[in-house]
């Protein structure tokens, strides 16, 4: 089904421009570089800096939009969009109009990649990635809470949390990646935590020209970005549960470069 609703004009021409990622990715920091090269990612943030309004659309549909594999009833297709209508209206109520371009940073939005796709083709889209054998050992499980029940098979559901968590990290990064790869071609850009620890100039320039921004990308990367302790924690684990991790995500892993 095509959604009905068309975004504005202005707003197409600039937008939206979207970091996702599964949770505690680091999307933080990134989206404070976007936002120094004039991308407006809402007036309404939480404490991750995440844009609240686009957190709650998540919490109102990432479950029905996943658990239906993106076949919904045409009915309940239109409430989706009709809701995405008036939380994209009320994000863009307060954009400055300097801005250069705009968008949010809700990681989540990985979730419903195809959706914003196909409803707003005007998206562009940085899959931020961080080694799922970090992942899997975050404090951050918000995501595997609120959506493990669907992405997860029932014998899953019965694993250690690390082993869940990393189940999640690899079905929902390889899907984006799928989709970025084969749907939205030169709309869609990934970028490594990793990399962006290592070489913070080169990943800030390249999320700049993706998104259309402008400044100092390398001066506000190099002064914003700071390696934090927990990078690489997943060798300080048990060798079995790394084993483990491993087991589910190799291909994954191999894909994005951690092995």
């Amino acid at each position: 089904m095509t959604a009905a609703w068309q975004l504005p004009a202005e707003l197409a021409a600039s937008g939206p421009r979207v970091i996702g990622a599964t949770g505690g990715s680091g999307t933080r920091v990134l989206a404070r570089i976007a936002r120094a090269g004039g991308l407006f990612t809402g007036a309404r943030l939480n404490d991750y800096e995440d844009a609240v309004d686009f957190g709650a659309y998540s919490d109102r549909w990432i479950n029905t939009w996943v658990s239906a594999n993106g076949s919904l009833p045409d009915s309940e297709h239109e409430k989706m969009t009709t809701d995405l209508e008036r939380v994209v209206e009320s994000h863009c109520a307060d954009r400055p109009v300097d801005a250069r371009a705009w968008g949010w940073k809700e990681p989540r939005s990985i979730y419903l990649l195809p959706y914003y796709d196909e409803t707003m083709p005007t998206f562009r889209f940085v899959h931020f990635v961080r080694d799922g054998r970090d992942m899997a050992f975050s404090e951050n499980q918000n995501q595997l809470r609120k959506h493990g029940s669907v992405v997860l098979e029932p014998d899953q559901r019965r694993l250690e949390t690390p082993l869940q968590s990393i189940v999640v990290w690899t079905r929902i990064n390889a899907r984006a990646a799928d989709y970025g790869e084969q749907v939205l071609g030169d709309r869609y850009l990934r970028v490594r935590f990793e990399d962006l620890c290592s070489e913070p100039a080169t990943s800030a320039r390249r999320v700049y020209d993706f998104f259309g921004l402008e400044g100092d990308a390398e001066g506000v990367a190099t002064e914003a970005v700071a390696p934090p302790s927990t990078l690489g924690r997943w060798r300080d684990e048990k060798s079995e549960t790394v084993r483990g991790l491993e087991e589910i995500a190799g291909p994954v892993l191999d894909r994005f470069g951690y092995r």
